[in-house]
């Protein structure tokens, strides 16, 4: 890799302002130097010819003639505004200077690009189900959108509306083909079902396992080509990046095409597009380098943490100019962050400080600075206008009249801890806020947000059941060999690893355990929260393969404990008092019952199954045949009445309209999450009352989460609703919900 110095003296192609300090002052004379790194080196500089030379000195006039018009536009606006110009608005000036495209880019797009005002459509000729209103409305918009300049957008109805049999629709409407549609695995056979019912003959080719086609003509011939985001970014991976091959005796890295890359398709479809909201995972770049005509996001959550989520999905549109990265200095324009050295841009040699992304400087970095007031007001209005004019979202409420869906309720459930479980409680509550305080004093938060994030984890676990945490580390003594512990248990929750992924320093977390914790992480580099060195790890990444000793490991909790002088908890208590009065109400209602630790779920089945309760259950670990057996098991034995399902592996993408009532055993800091879980039961195809129950115990952590949740639905509500009033309602508090977690614990 050639060093900054090696560059300026090897690059003709370098600015002046960037070769030193001629500046072409008197009569036009230039002094160029030539520095060499190699001191040793006798070879003497080479002479620059007379055209090198008089590019320089026009690089030079055009170098100094822009600082004059900088200059002169920065000093009009301080007198227009009477004051100093803070660094965003001088940054915008000299972006500006050379694309003149963005000074009304806002304006020009109210005017030029019409918001599309959904009207029904007619009924499709070749799909067999009748289409509600809303659902025809949506055709419409789709078709007029496939004809604008998105060539697409997203679909974000609120999960449980039909968004799958809405994307039918339009493929039936234009049998072009092939179409690609990429999902999470548990909603592949949901979407093949569908279409094989809903259709006249469309084929449909599952593109999964080791065994998947890789013609590019026979996918080819396919109306529809279903896929899951893992299968997707590992061939991309092996294409971009290589993977090992054996040889004889050795290794070799080899490329091998991706197949779905080589495709122009005629429709590109992400299911539960949110799935890509990280722009530097390989997952989004996957869906990046797609080729199609047109493109869709389908997510009934496309915010669900922070504004900057949404660039993934408006980069995979392509909006133009909103996810490109500009340069300050030049003309330079890419949708690619690409410094192969670091310290130039491969296309035109400037420092990444001279480089903006439009996104960034428009709509997220104000708003994450200012929040609602100051320059991050209008950075919402903004934001509004881009998505007013590329997504379609209507809620339950909004179209109660066409959907015909009985009511949901959401209640919360507030109880207090026993004597006991308060005292074990308090002493960990102690500890972790006099471990915060330490760092606190010493300066030291950031470096120590792991353990932060760990303390608050426990307390969550402490919440549900005391020996989640009393008994968590006995797991991996007593049942793992001593080289193996890693293999089953997540080293941030202490529970078992559902989906485990192995960090660079040889750490195994659970997939979205560490994902979470990567997001709420304050720090750039954030440190493995066991070694404390800088964390290195794939999100991507297959999740590990274990063995029968490691499989065995996953028995749970219960073999740890003394059952017969187990005690239950507040929380479970509840849960079974909810349980016993809906059986002596109605013995036919089924409910599904969520947690994020697996332990929990072992003590809860535990208890449930004492009082006389028949349950199944639902795992990340289960193979796609165990899941969609243990589902149908679910839904067609009158018997079942719980399902315990693990969040992690069930939140989304399931369809259980044979239960009724929604138990949440324990809130995750993003609302998104429980939303999804009460909808896999309220929707299309529910005829019973829903009831969903979040179980919080006061004066813990969890009253802190559910606010915390409040405060993130407000702004997600406010960001994505159509209505301008609902902007209006959004306070300064609410945007910036974010600002620690740590506060959450220690306050």
């Amino acid at each position: 890799m050639n060093s900054p110095s090696q560059l300026s003296s090897e690059s003709d192609d370098e600015p002046l302002s960037r070769r030193g300090k001629g500046k072409g002052k008197g009569k036009g004379k230039v002094k160029v130097k030539v520095k060499s790194k190699a001191k040793a080196s006798a070879d003497p500089p080479k002479a620059l010819t007379f055209a090198e030379l008089q590019r320089l000195r026009e690089e030079g006039k055009a170098e100094r003639a822009h600082k004059t018009r900088v200059r002169m536009e920065e000093k009009a606006m301080r007198k227009r505004l009477g004051r100093k110009l803070t660094s965003e608005e001088r940054s915008t000036i000299a972006l500006h200077f050379h694309h003149e495209e963005l000074r009304n880019v806002w304006g020009d797009l109210e005017e030029s690009i019409p918001v599309v005002v959904p009207i029904k459509a007619d009924q499709p000729a070749n799909i067999k189900l009748t289409l509600l209103p809303f659902q025809r409305e949506s055709l419409y918009w789709m078709k007029q959108q496939e004809q604008g300049v998105w060539h697409g957008g997203m679909l974000a109805d609120e999960m449980g509306m039909g968004k799958t049999i809405q994307i039918i629709a339009l493929l039936v409407s234009d049998k072009k083909k092939p179409n690609l549609v990429i999902a999470p695995t548990v909603a592949i056979m949901q979407w093949k079902n569908e279409i094989e019912a809903h259709t006249d003959g469309m084929k449909v080719l599952i593109w999964h396992g080791q065994s998947r086609e890789s013609d590019v003509k026979e996918l080819k011939k396919y109306d529809v080509v279903l896929s899951t985001y893992a299968v997707l970014e590992s061939s991309f991976r092996k294409q971009e990046k290589g993977f090992e091959r054996k040889k004889g005796d050795r290794k070799m890295l080899v490329t091998e095409k991706s197949p779905v890359h080589q495709i122009q398709w005629n429709r590109i479809i992400l299911d539960e597009a949110h799935n890509i909201k990280e722009r530097a995972t390989n997952t989004a770049k996957a869906t990046f380098k797609l080729q199609g005509n047109y493109r869709w996001c389908l997510s009934g959550t496309p915010l669900q943490n922070r504004v900057g989520e949404l660039y993934s999905l408006v980069r995979f549109l392509g909006g133009d100019p909103f996810s490109y990265y500009f340069c300050k200095r030049c003309p330079c324009k890419s949708l690619h962050w690409r410094f192969k050295d670091r310290c130039t841009c491969d296309d035109c040699g400037h420092s990444p400080m001279q480089h903006t992304c439009f996104w960034n400087s428009e709509i997220l970095t104000p708003i994450q600075k200012y929040g609602m007031e100051g320059s991050g007001k209008p950075a919402f209005k903004k934001l509004k206008i881009l998505l007013d004019r590329m997504m379609l979202r209507r809620t339950k409420l909004e179209r109660a009249d066409d959907l015909g869906l009985p009511p949901r309720t959401v209640i919360v459930r507030r109880d207090y801890f026993s004597p006991e479980e308060k005292e074990l409680y308090t002493s960990l509550f102690s500890d972790a806020k006099r471990q915060f305080n330490t760092y606190l004093d010493h300066g030291t938060i950031l470096n120590n947000y792991s353990n932060i994030f760990s303390l608050l984890t426990r307390m969550r676990q402490m919440a549900c059941h005391p020996d989640l945490v009393i008994r968590s580390k006995t797991n991996a003594n007593k049942f793992v060999p001593e080289d193996e512990g890693e293999a089953t248990v997540c080293r941030l929750c202490n529970d078992i690893a559902e989906d485990a992924i192995q960090s660079k320093c040889r750490h195994i977390f659970d997939r979205e355990c560490i994902k979470q914790y990567l997001n709420t992480a304050v720090e750039q580099n954030p440190a493995c929260p066991v070694c404390h060195l800088v964390l290195t790890i794939n999100l991507e990444a297959p999740a590990l393969e274990l063995g029968e000793e490691q499989a065995q490991a996953r028995q749970g909790i219960l073999g740890r404990l003394d059952i017969d002088t187990w005690r239950s908890s507040t929380k479970i208590e509840a849960l079974v008092e909810e349980l016993s009065n809906l059986r002596m109400q109605d013995a036919t209602t089924k409910s599904l019952v969520f947690s994020q630790f697996v332990n929990f779920l072992d003590l809860i089945a535990f208890r449930l199954q004492k009082a006389g309760f028949t349950i199944c259950r639902l795992e990340g670990t289960m193979s796609p045949q165990a899941r969609n057996a243990t589902i149908k098991h679910f839904m067609n034995n009158v018997d079942v009445t719980v399902f315990l399902v693990s969040l992690k592996a069930g939140g989304v993408a399931l369809n259980l309209t044979e239960a009724s009532r929604v138990y949440l055993m324990d809130s995750w800091w993003n609302p998104a999450c429980d939303a999804e879980a009460m909808d896999r039961i309220h929707r299309l195809g529910q005829h019973r009352p829903v009831k969903a129950i979040k179980l919080v115990v006061e004066d813990s952590i969890e009253s802190r989460i559910v606010q915390l949740q409040e405060k993130k639905s407000a702004m997600i509500d406010a960001t994505l609703s159509p209505d301008d009033s609902a902007m209006g309602r959004l306070t300064p508090a609410d945007v910036s919900f974010s600002s620690t977690l740590c506060c959450c614990s220690c306050s």
